[in-house]
């Protein structure tokens, strides 16, 4: 057999480090995993204040910083060809030959694979959310993801109900939308060496203080399971604007010293916060996977959730009580969490994790797509318009008129700055130590979860 074949893959997205979340982990852990398969990785992101240009993180990893700033929730503004000039120079000097770009509300993750397309590089799309069909917002993000995905190599959703909704979202073939889940890295969230005392059972929360992850929920719930149970206490870490309600709840019902509002909890605190507990609660009202409950399962948490988006598809049923999205089935799935809590060994938990949810694994099968990505024929103007075509009477119009003004630019810049004027940079490899140790680490790593 001969050497596999290594890709040069460009990973963009407006979410990337230091902001910590679950788009940010998933493509650091993916890149870094990539990497010691012998990939060539780089991450585009815009600025995160004075974070702007070229740095280098862990195993090697190239991330640019672009000098765009955020205009709403991390997103950079919309400018359709505004990105297209650092794009194609990023893409020459590094040789890309395939970009991955992450996360449906991500503008430059919209423009950037537009613009890839527009000079012949294959690209992949992973979808981490679920959006309705209802609202405003959610039609109008759907045409965008319509818009994308029309000429899109492959698309990769987080769990099979996320498939579900970005194939009936944006009319893509479900045969080039492949499911491959998160991860966690189980070697950074352990259990205790010591369990939490049976005396006072503490539940967890760490989440994001908003409507989608159901903080109103738990302004009911906290409540009344505090009443049921005296010995119950609540951790509550995260902040946002309905931080406000919880604590004037807390102040309503006389519970400062039953619930502690921890605030905002950078990613490297939260295994201390989980493993002071015995119980993890999310409450969210929507969820195409959720990092935050596999790494508390990790720590050998007993999960209570929500049953909403790709939330059962996470956790076999003896490591999650899960319940509808109502306070009062939410407190019958704490009581039962609390009754079966005894039997919950957190040792054996983590160690069950650790043969259910690896980034290697997840490495290797975004490897089988990217090869299927770049074996598909690179198309046409012509052909690649005939697909936007198909996205409406008047938005396909539209979306044909964008790329080819984009196309049109393109060729503009190749006659102001012929690719031959780019200075292509050289690949960092590692040493052969490196390598050795990096691929021993692998394979066992393979061979256990085997």
């Amino acid at each position: 057999m001969g050497e596999p074949k290594r890709h040069r893959i460009l990973m963009v997205s407006d979410f990337f480090y230091p902001n910590f979340g679950g788009v940010e982990n998933h493509i650091y852990y993916l890149s870094q995993c990539l990497l010691k398969l012998g990939h060539k990785v780089v991450v585009m992101t815009h600025a995160y204040g004075n974070r702007s240009g070229v740095r280098y993180m862990t195993g090697g990893l190239k991330v640019y910083y672009v000098p765009w700033k955020p205009f709403l929730m991390q997103n950079t503004l919309p400018t359709f060809y505004g990105t297209l000039p650092i794009m194609r120079t990023i893409l020459i000097r590094e040789k890309i030959s395939l970009v991955h770009g992450h996360q449906a509300f991500s503008t430059l993750c919209h423009e950037a694979l537009m613009h890839s397309r527009t000079m012949g590089c294959r690209v992949v799309f992973t979808d981490h959310s679920l959006y309705g069909f209802g609202d405003v917002g959610s039609i109008h993000m759907n045409k965008v993801l319509q818009f994308t995905l029309a000429d899109v190599s492959q698309a990769i959703c987080v769990s099979h109900t996320s498939k579900e909704n970005t194939v009936l979202r944006s009319g893509l073939p479900p045969e080039k939308v492949f499911v491959i889940p998160n991860a966690v890295d189980t070697a950074m969230f352990k259990p205790a060496l010591e369990r939490p005392s049976d005396n006072e059972i503490v539940i967890v929360v760490v989440s994001r203080l908003v409507y989608r992850k159901g903080a109103d929920l738990l302004v009911e719930v906290i409540p009344e399971v505090c009443r049921l149970y005296p010995n119950v206490r609540f951790i509550v870490g995260g902040d946002g604007p309905k931080r406000v309600r919880l604590e004037q709840m807390r102040e309503k019902h006389s519970l400062q010293d039953r619930v502690e509002m921890l605030g905002a909890v950078p990613h490297a605190r939260v295994r201390s916060v989980l493993i002071s507990g015995h119980i993890f609660l999310n409450s969210s009202l929507t969820e195409a996977f959720c990092i935050a409950i596999l790494e508390a399962a990790s720590c050998g948490l007993l999960t209570v959730s929500t049953r909403v988006g790709g939330v059962p598809e996470v956790l076999p049923d003896d490591m999650v009580v899960l319940a509808e999205p109502d306070p009062s089935d939410m407190v019958l799935a704490i009581k039962k969490a609390i009754s079966i809590l005894p039997t919950i060994d957190p040792q054996v938990m983590h160690n069950r994790m650790k043969k259910l949810y690896n980034w290697h694994d997840v490495a290797k099968r975004t490897e089988i797509v990217y090869d299927r990505a770049l074996k598909c024929s690179n198309q046409s103007l012509l052909e690649r318009l005939s697909r936007y075509l198909s996205c409406g009477a008047w938005a396909g119009k539209l979306f044909c008129l964008v790329v080819v003004i984009d196309f049109l630019l393109f060729r503009l810049l190749q006659l102001w700055q012929p690719a031959e004027d780019i200075e292509v940079v050289p690949d960092i490899l590692l040493s052969q130590d490196e390598d050795k140790r990096d691929a021993a680490k692998l394979e066992s790593s393979t061979t256990t979860n085997a």
